[in-house]
């Protein structure tokens, strides 16, 4: 499949910042206090060519990601809030870790080994990235940081056997690292006491041209490497059928603006999501090695990046769900269509659909979900 992705698209964010390499650094911060008094530290992660990822301790979340554009101007390029309190009352999954099942569980029901589990119903009829109380609402610790040629920092959270409930006692680190070549890796391990199920992935919402632009991000030209896609049912629970995405608006094999069909009715499965809301086979299983994902490329600021991971399945969603009541770091309010999310992940639903393959973590084994933007800036695809 990947070779059917033009060259010229590829040109969308081949050119990398040309700035001389220095060594990275992480530096310790406070994002401030919860209402029980516990501190929320940061980190931020930042290399010689002016890109910084400031990663906070509540939900092991991305916070903001500072790229230049092609005229040397930095800008943020992540959603977030500026302070603790709006990520409390206003929770929208910004760049969050999403988890201990990221997408949805129909029902929020499932069973391992003849033993039937139910995980908190928060998505309409469906369980969604966890439930009430996943991954993204809890502090996390800090276990390490480290600068050089790669900064790092690893948060820890330790669930606890029956949290949302899943069974056993899960040990996660989310590991953040920023090196020279403006690639940050996202990486998460998972280990457990007891079988269980696990699908953890990042839920950062990108606008390229800046959190705070007026663009928004349907300009944005999107790739995605996939010959099929999971059409769902009205609730976004796949049916099970692998769809092929030629022909339809679901094709993106070669670069097309978000926005171009975004909002075509004509196909029932934009309806069902209001716009696109659905997960992209790019492999069948996962796998040792990173394959290539998705581009983005944003044509007014030249910013892209390339999204690589280990997972089978990619959600690709438009941000359909902003609906104006939130404002972010900027102080701009974040409209619907004002960011992408692309997260790497196992198909939703696995633990229901067998044709999906497993989604089972046991005790002895490592689970884990690798994912790798490599920034860049360009003058796009022709």
């Amino acid at each position: 499949m990947t070779g059917r992705i033009t060259l010229m698209a590829a040109a969308a964010i081949a050119v990398v910042l040309a700035v001389p390499a220095e060594a990275a650094t992480a530096r310790r911060g406070s994002f401030g206090k919860l209402p029980d008094g516990r501190e929320v530290p940061s980190v931020t992660l930042s290399n010689g060519k002016g890109v910084s990822a400031t990663v906070i301790a509540y939900g092991a979340a991305l916070q903001s990601l500072v790229l230049p554009d092609r005229a040397g101007k930095p800008a943020d390029i992540t959603l977030g809030y500026p302070t603790i309190d709006l990520y409390l009352s206003k929770p929208q999954y910004f760049g969050g870790t999403v988890g201990r099942f990221a997408n949805r569980i129909a029902a929020g029901r499932y069973s391992i080994g003849g033993q039937s589990y139910q995980a908190p119903v928060n998505d309409g009829a469906n369980s969604l990235h966890g439930g009430k109380t996943g991954f993204d609402k809890v502090l996390w610790t800090v276990a390490s940081v480290t600068s050089g040629p790669t900064a790092s920092v690893t948060l820890r959270y330790v669930s606890p056997d029956g949290d949302q409930g899943y069974p056993g006692t899960m040990t996660v680190d989310a590991i953040y690292s920023l090196d020279e070549s403006n690639a940050l890796t996202i990486e998460y391990r998972a280990t457990t006491d007891k079988p269980t199920i696990a699908n953890i992935t990042n839920h950062a919402y990108w606008n390229l041209s800046g959190e705070g632009s007026a663009n928004g991000a349907m300009g944005t030209l999107v790739t995605i490497p996939a010959d099929t896609y999971l059409p769902t049912d009205s609730g976004a629970i796949p049916t099970g059928e692998f769809r092929s995405v030629a022909g339809t608006v679901f094709d993106f094999r070669t670069p097309h603006a978000i926005g171009e069909r975004v909002r075509d009715a004509s196909d029932q499965q934009i309806v069902f999501g209001r716009g696109y809301d659905h997960n992209w086979v790019v492999g069948k299983t996962v796998t040792s090695d990173l394959h290539l994902m998705a581009r983005a490329h944003d044509p007014s600021s030249g910013r892209g990046f390339e999204l690589w991971s280990n997972q089978p399945g990619l959600q690709f969603y438009s941000g359909n769900f902003l609906d104006g009541t939130s404002s972010g770091k900027a102080r701009r309010i974040y409209r619907e269509g004002d960011a992408f999310v692309m997260e790497p992940q196992i198909f939703p639903d696995t633990p229901n659909q067998p044709k999906f393959g497993s989604a089972m973590l046991k005790p002895g084994e490592t689970y884990r979900n690798v994912m790798t933007y490599r920034f860049a800036v360009g003058d796009g695809a022709k």
